[in-house]
């Protein structure tokens, strides 16, 4: 553990090292009218902590920057909440309280009012699906046990699935079961109709079908809801203007990744599905292509329902207090907008 002078130390380091990009030497920091110790002292301290892995020094630097470790540390022990200013509140609050004809508009919006206030990339992982409705399925049997199960929507797509058919289910049940899906859930938002299984059909299923625990489970996986359809980005280029990443072998592989569907969906999936403000620093994203980047997360919902996700991505040398401030503020904003929205949709 780090003794109080190294924390105060640090903490100083980190966020001048944030403000400025360059690295911090014990000689800037000795000068800070803030700052009582002796350049030696200071230089000792930085050099501990060093040892210790919170800080590194960059080739030919006499300079120290925070690692990945010091970061985490920052983030988890030594952040001070931040206020937005008074026009960046009234700016939010004009933005959500807009009456946006369509859904697309607004999550954009959410999207360009994040990377213009931080400067950075964001993303939104858009609920494409809130307005398209279950119309009817349909389940045409290729075997004893393999069906597709087709899903037609009001808008009129159409997705086939493969499933696996419990093991001994009749003609008759599957007819059944498409009748019940059909009658019970028309009209259903499609990123509702798990949910809607699981409330209202448990009990029909368990009294028409023998097999209705298997049927059950099956459905959950088949009418499963993706919300990967449609990500939205604002400032995507905004990564360019940051110091670290004048290299074009640093930036180019970043952008392939925001060019992925896919990747962006699972490199913004909350970790164990837990709502709220998530950080990932570095090598924690798991993916080489950002490992000097840091990724926060925050979630969104309707009522109590989460249905996507808001996320900005920066360098790790991230002003991490206004971040975390502002995706808490905009996907709460951004969830008060929706719930009112859509509130009462069935």
């Amino acid at each position: 553990m780090l003794t109080e002078r190294q924390l105060f130390l640090f903490k100083l380091l980190v966020n001048d090292y944030i403000r400025f990009a360059e690295p911090i030497g014990s000689r800037a920091i000795s000068k800070r009218d803030d700052v009582q110790y002796s350049s030696a002292t200071i230089r000792n301290e930085l050099a501990d902590m060093e040892e210790l892995g919170y800080l590194e020094k960059p080739h030919s630097s006499s300079g120290r920057v925070p690692s990945e470790k010091g970061y985490r540390f920052y983030v988890d022990h030594l952040l001070s909440p931040v206020m937005l200013s008074h026009q960046e509140m009234v700016n939010i609050k004009r933005a959500f309280h807009d009456q946006y004809y369509e859904l697309e508009k607004l999550i954009q919006e959410t999207a360009d009012i994040l990377s213009d206030f931080t400067h950075y990339t964001s993303i939104v992982l858009g609920p494409e699906l809130l307005e398209t409705k279950l119309k009817h399925i349909q389940i045409i049997r290729l075997s004893e046990d393999v069906a597709v199960l087709i899903i037609i929507t009001n808008t009129g797509h159409v997705e086939n699935r493969t499933v696996t058919l419990p093991k001994g289910i009749k003609a008759e049940e599957v007819e059944k079961l498409v009748n019940i899906i059909n009658i019970r859930l028309k009209g259903t938002p499609l990123y509702k109709v798990t949910s809607a299984i699981d409330r209202e059909l448990k009990a029909v299923l368990r009294q028409n079908l023998s097999h209705h625990k298997q049927v059950i489970k099956m459905l959950n996986v088949a009418l499963e809801y993706h919300p990967f359809d449609q990500i939205y980005f604002g400032g995507k280029t905004n990564i360019l203007s940051q110091p670290e990443f004048k290299d074009i072998n640093k930036v180019l592989p970043l952008l392939n990744v925001l060019e992925s569907k896919e990747i962006v969906h699972d490199l913004l999936k909350p970790v164990d599905n837990k709502p709220g403000i998530q950080i990932r620093i570095g090598q924690e994203n798991h993916l080489n292509e950002i490992k000097d980047c840091s990724v926060i997360t925050a979630s969104y919902s309707i009522g109590d329902e989460h249905i996507g996700t808001v996320a900005v991505i920066g360098p790790t040398r991230m002003t991490y207090p206004k971040v975390i401030t502002l995706l808490d503020v905009v996907s709460k904003s951004l969830s008060k907008s929706l719930t009112l929205r859509y509130q009462g949709y069935s």
